[in-house]
């Protein structure tokens, strides 16, 4: 069963930091990384790892960091032969510190930004293959508008994981399955009017808002919302974790599992994977995932 994920592939640039920097302040970093990420394919990367048939579909820049990033897809499992090289334009990048089990994050989009409505129709016919599509907010919002309706006509479920935070219309909001975003990312699409269980309610097993310490919660078909607590977690980078949760989410919607036994084993996924540095390389395998929900 085929899920295909449209989105953003970065180079991370990650610094350690005793706690994130105020305003202003200059700050003594350690232990400078570039780890392999971007929403798009972190989500792709955390689907492979749990084993499941995927496809990244992007930009990068015709550079190094671009080649760096399609053979790690290729050695984590997930199939790129979709994903364009563009010359002229340097691969994405994310600026990311890591201080106070916590981190902050600025993307420079690069390549990123080339994936266009012409990109999606010169992989329609792939994409159109498959059985669930994952985006992001990372690519151009047209570029998601095109792919949701076009997905929607062709009875392709769709998974919006909405950030970074940016307004969604309610016709869009409309024709995607499944719609995953963090409390903030809420109160920009829905306003902050609509108590959290009100909106959860407006939009059964559609709308699924991750809420950070508390865990994740989703409204049931009979109208009773239904909140997975956070699993207790030893944190060392909580970097990918909402990817991973994603991710591990649309792998069970895929296998036809129910929405309350694929948030539970998202959520568990989310927090075995903020239990190693780096999004992807703190990601679990199917495997760990179930061990840890047998033994809870």
């Amino acid at each position: 069963m085929k899920i295909s994920v449209v989105g953003s592939i970065n180079m991370d640039m990650t610094v350690k930091a005793e706690r994130i920097p105020l305003k202003g302040e200059t700050l003594k970093g350690e232990d400078l990384k570039y780890i392999p990420g971007g929403k798009g394919a972190n989500q792709a990367v955390a689907m492979a790892k749990l084993g499941a048939d995927v496809e990244m579909f992007g930009c990068v820049g015709n550079d190094s960091a671009g080649k760096e990033l399609v053979q790690n897809l290729k050695d984590m499992g997930v199939k790129t032969n979709n994903i364009r090289a563009v010359d002229g334009v340097p691969t994405g990048i994310a600026l990311i510190t890591v201080g106070e089990n916590d981190n902050t994050i600025i993307v420079v989009a690069g390549a990123n930004d080339c994936v266009d409505k012409a990109y999606v129709d010169s992989i329609k016919e792939e994409l159109l293959q498959s059985e669930v599509v994952v985006l992001q907010h990372e690519i151009p919002q047209e570029t998601n508008e095109y792919v949701i309706r076009l997905c929607h006509e062709n009875n392709v479920k769709v998974v919006l994981n909405p950030g970074p935070a940016r307004p969604v219309k309610k016709e869009i909001v409309d024709l995607v399955t499944y719609l995953t975003p963090n409390e903030h990312e809420a109160k920009i699409i829905f306003g902050e009017e609509i108590p959290t269980e009100e909106l959860l309610q407006k939009y059964p097993e559609k709308l699924l808002i991750t809420q950070g310490a508390k865990g994740v919660s989703m409204c049931l078909a009979e109208g009773k919302v239904l909140l997975v607590p956070a699993r207790r977690a030893e944190v060392v980078d909580t970097t990918g974790a909402g990817d991973t949760l994603n991710g591990a989410f649309t792998v069970q919607i895929a296998k036809g599992e129910s929405v309350k036994d694929a948030l539970r084993f998202g959520n568990i996924a989310a927090s075995l994977s903020t239990e190693k540095f780096g999004a992807q390389g703190g990601m679990p395998t199917f495997e760990e995932v179930t061990a840890e929900l047998n033994r809870i």
